[in-house]
């Protein structure tokens, strides 16, 4: 694939930070200016430097001026321009958790506003569930046959372990009385598995759900599911996530960004 050079380049901020004297691993002594209020792409062969060059040394020298990072920095002189940000962010692709129980809904925090939209219904008001009683982590509305995670996990012995669906709830994590409570004719199962464009539009005149479901969509996920374990989701689909999280807060506009291996698609 090619992509075409830009009629015209984003002028950024005029600012600049530059890594001064830059040496570990190959590289050798080297300065390197980094123009803020654009989109840089450090770009080499295998084993050139990059990583160590953004990873090991700008990236922990900056958490240790932003964050009191007691991480060990590589080595440079120094980083010049510093006063020009205020935080700065790594987004890598690590997963944005291990267990089934985290997911884009979780991650992003539209979970949270989610359960207390059902905590209003008046059936739920009635029976007096807080938001507490739509969390599929805790005892009260999760199915406990499982334990809110929707399967069982068979140990084989000598055979790798087999995932199979609960019984009891169906792989929907909810217990009976949860599922109940209907929200615009959805319960809490069946809104975790609309897509993020489903939710958009379901939530559409909900601004704290629909404001981070937008930033979603706009990094291109608009097509995974809320409640989608975090396992099965890609490197890029995970670093996404992360990175609509990030642009969904209150931003003052002097954050540095890092992507690593960030991915492209024209």
């Amino acid at each position: 694939k090619r992509i075409p050079l830009p009629q015209s380049r984003r002028p950024g901020s005029g600012e600049e930070i530059i890594i001064k004297g830059a040496r570990q691993n190959n590289l050798k002594n080297i300065d390197v200016c980094i123009l803020l209020g654009k989109f840089i792409c450090i770009t080499g062969v295998s084993g050139s430097g990059k990583s160590t060059l953004i990873d090991e040394i700008m990236y922990k020298k900056l958490a240790q001026i932003f964050y009191r990072s007691r991480e060990r920095a590589g080595d440079c002189d120094g980083i010049v321009g510093v006063e020009h940000i205020d935080k700065v962010v790594n987004i890598n692709q690590s997963p944005i958790g291990r267990t089934p129980r985290s997911n884009p809904a979780t991650y992003t925090g539209t979970f949270t506003p989610i359960r207390e939209l059902f905590a209003t219904v008046p059936e739920a008001r009635m029976r007096g569930y807080a938001p507490g009683r739509f969390s599929f982590n805790v005892k009260g509305g999760r199915c406990e046959a499982c334990g809110g995670e929707g399967f069982i996990q068979i140990e084989m012995q000598f055979l790798p372990d087999v995932t199979v669906p609960c019984e009891v709830c169906q792989g929907k994590r909810y217990n009976r009385e949860a599922l109940e409570i209907r929200f615009k004719g959805k319960n809490i199962a069946e809104v975790l598995d609309m897509t993020v464009e489903q939710a958009l539009s379901f939530f559409e005149h909900f601004p704290r759900v629909r404001n981070k479901l937008e930033t979603l969509r706009d990094v291109g996920l608009g097509y995974i599911r809320l409640g989608q374990p975090a396992p099965t989701l890609s490197g890029g689909e995970a670093q996404r996530v992360k990175l609509a999280t990030e642009l969904a807060r209150r931003s003052t506009g002097r954050t540095l960004y890092i992507l690593d291996k960030g991915e492209f698609r024209p």
